[in-house]
C-alpha cells in the first residue's frame, strides 16, 4: 500500500484568527478598518469564523487599561525618505519636541520621532534597576558605576514601552535589558569578553533561562553554579521575575529568542577567532541571530496582555519581528561605529563589513549601512501594516503597534545616548 505522503502545505493564519471568534473580530472592527486604510493586504483575509475555542478564554477578553487606545497602526503612517540632490534621502524627521538639543542626527535615517520618556518613571526606574543590579545580583563593581549610569537604562525602556501599566512591568524589562548586556560585556565584549570557550559559558548561562533537569545527586551543583559570576546571576535572577509577570507560552518565547542571540554570538566570535570578514548576506544573517529581537517579543508581557502562541508563531508575525529585530540592530551598527573603531581588537558591524566586502570607502560603506536600514525599516512597516489587515484581533494590533513603539523608542535612545555614541565625520 502506497505511503500517503505529506499533507499540502498551507496558511495556518485564517485558522488561527478564526479561534478567536467572531465577537472578537467585530470588537476590533474598526481598528481594522483604520489599519487597512494604512496600506492594501497581501495576506489571506479570515473567511470562515467559528466558536472560540474554550481554553481561550481568558485571553479572549482582549487587552485592557493603560495603552489600548493606541491599537492602530495608522497613527503612524509610513512614509519614504524624500531624496536631495546628492541621492542622500532626508531622515524622516527631527529629533521629538524636548530632545537633548546635542541629540545625535544621521543624515539620511529613516526613523520616528518620539516624546520625551516620562521624567518621573525615567528616574524611578533608574533607581530601582541600580539596586537590584548592586544590591541582588552584585552586577559591577564599583569602578563600573559610571558605565552603568551612562548606559541609561531607565530612559531606554521607558522610551520602548510606554504603556506598561507600572514601574514592575517596566522592571522586568529592565532586569532583563541590563542581564543581556552583561552577558555580551563579560562574555563576549568590552570587559573581559574573549571568543576563546564562549559556547560553554554561554550554555551554562543558558540554562539560569531555561533550566536544567537532572538528577538530584547533580541538581544541588548546577543550581550552586547559577550564582558563580555576575552574568549566570543576573540571568537568573532576571528570569525568576519575568516567569512571575509572564505567562508560560510567553516565558518559552523568550528562551526560543534568547537561544537565538547565544546562536549569533557564537557565529560572531567564531569569525572573530579565525579572523574572516563574512560576506555582507552572511553577516546580516549573524545580525539576525545576534540582535534586539528579545527585547520587542515581550513587548505584551510588559504592557500587561498576552499575544497568544498560535498567533505569535505565525510566518508572518515571524517575519514582523526579525524585521524589526534587524532594523534595531542596524541603528546600533550605525550609532556604535566610532566607538568599536576606537575599542581594542577588530569588531565587525555592517559598514566595515559593506566596506570590505563590496570595495567601498568607510564613508560609502557607512552611508549604504544606512540604506539598509532605510529598507529593512520600509518592509517591516509594510509587512506590519499587511498583518494588521489581515488579521484585526485586538492583541495582536496592539502587540504590533508594541512593537514599532519599542523600534523608535530604541532608535531615540541610541539618538540620544552621546554618553556611549559619537558619529563619523563622513558629512
Amino acid at each position: 500500500m502506497p505511503e500517503p505522503g505529506l499533507s499540502p502545505l498551507q496558511s495556518s493564519l485564517p485558522s488561527a484568527a478564526a479561534h478567536f471568534g467572531a465577537h472578537v473580530l467585530a470588537q476590533a472592527g474598526t481598528v481594522g478598518a483604520e489599519a487597512a486604510d494604512t496600506a492594501p493586504s497581501t495576506l489571506p483575509v479570515p473567511a470562515a469564523v467559528g466558536e472560540p475555542m474554550p481554553d481561550l478564554s481568558r485571553i479572549l477578553r482582549g487587552p485592557s487599561g493603560l495603552g489600548t487606545a493606541g491599537l492602530s497602526l495608522a497613527a503612524r503612517p509610513v512614509e519614504p525618505p524624500v531624496p536631495l540632490e546628492s541621492g542622500v534621502p532626508v531622515a524622516s524627521g527631527a529629533p521629538a519636541s524636548g530632545a537633548p538639543v546635542d541629540a545625535l542626527e544621521i543624515p539620511g535615517l529613516y526613523y520616528h520621532p518620539v516624546p520625551e520618556p516620562d521624567p518621573v518613571r525615567v528616574e524611578e526606574l533608574s533607581r530601582r534597576i541600580k539596586d537590584w543590579a548592586l544590591d541582588e545580583v552584585q552586577l559591577y563593581p564599583d569602578e563600573w558605576e559610571g558605565q552603568f549610569d551612562g548606559f541609561s537604562v531607565g530612559k531606554y525602556m521607558v522610551a520602548c514601552h510606554p504603556d506598561a501599566p507600572s514601574i514592575e512591568h517596566l522592571m522586568v524589562a529592565a532586569r532583563l535589558m541590563v542581564a543581556e548586556n552583561a552577558v555580551d560585556d563579560i562574555y563576549c565584549e568590552d570587559h573581559g569578553g574573549s571568543p576563546v570557550g564562549l559556547g560553554g559559558r554561554l550554555l551554562l548561562a543558558h540554562t539560569a533561562l531555561d533550566p536544567l533537569h537532572t538528577t538530584a545527586e547533580y541538581q544541588p551543583q548546577w543550581a550552586e553554579s547559577l550564582h558563580s559570576d555576575a552574568p549566570r546571576r543576573s540571568y537568573r535572577s532576571a528570569m525568576e521575575y519575568f516567569v512571575r509577570q509572564a505567562t508560560p507560552s510567553q516565558a518559552d518565547r523568550f528562551r526560543h529568542d534568547m537561544a537565538r542571540l547565544h546562536l549569533g554570538y557564537l557565529a560572531e566570535g567564531a569569525w572573530a577567532e579565525t579572523d574572516h570578514t563574512p560576506e555582507v548576506w552572511e553577516y546580516l544573517v549573524m545580525r539576525q541571530f545576534n540582535n534586539f529581537r528579545p527585547c520587542p517579543t515581550i513587548t505584551d508581557t510588559v504592557g500587561g496582555y498576552e499575544l497568544p502562541a498560535d498567533l505569535h508563531a505565525q510566518p508572518a508575525m515571524q517575519r514582523v519581528l526579525a524585521l524589526a529585530g534587524n532594523a534595531c540592530t542596524i541603528v546600533n551598527d550605525l550609532y556604535s561605529y566610532t566607538k568599536e573603531l576606537a575599542s581594542p581588537g577588530r569588531h565587525l558591524n555592517l559598514p566595515v563589513v559593506l566596506a570590505d566586502r563590496e570595495n567601498l570607502s568607510d564613508q560609502d560603506g557607512y552611508l549604504k549601512a544606512v540604506e539598509v536600514h532605510n529598507d529593512l525599516m520600509r518592509d517591516f512597516e509594510a509587512e506590519s501594516a499587511a498583518l494588521a489587515a489581515a488579521c484585526p484581533v485586538p492583541s495582536l494590533l496592539r502587540f504590533l503597534k508594541g512593537v514599532a513603539v519599542w523600534v523608535d523608542g530604541n532608535h531615540y535612545w541610541h539618538q540620544t545616548n552621546t554618553f556611549r555614541y559619537s558619529l563619523p565625520d563622513f558629512w
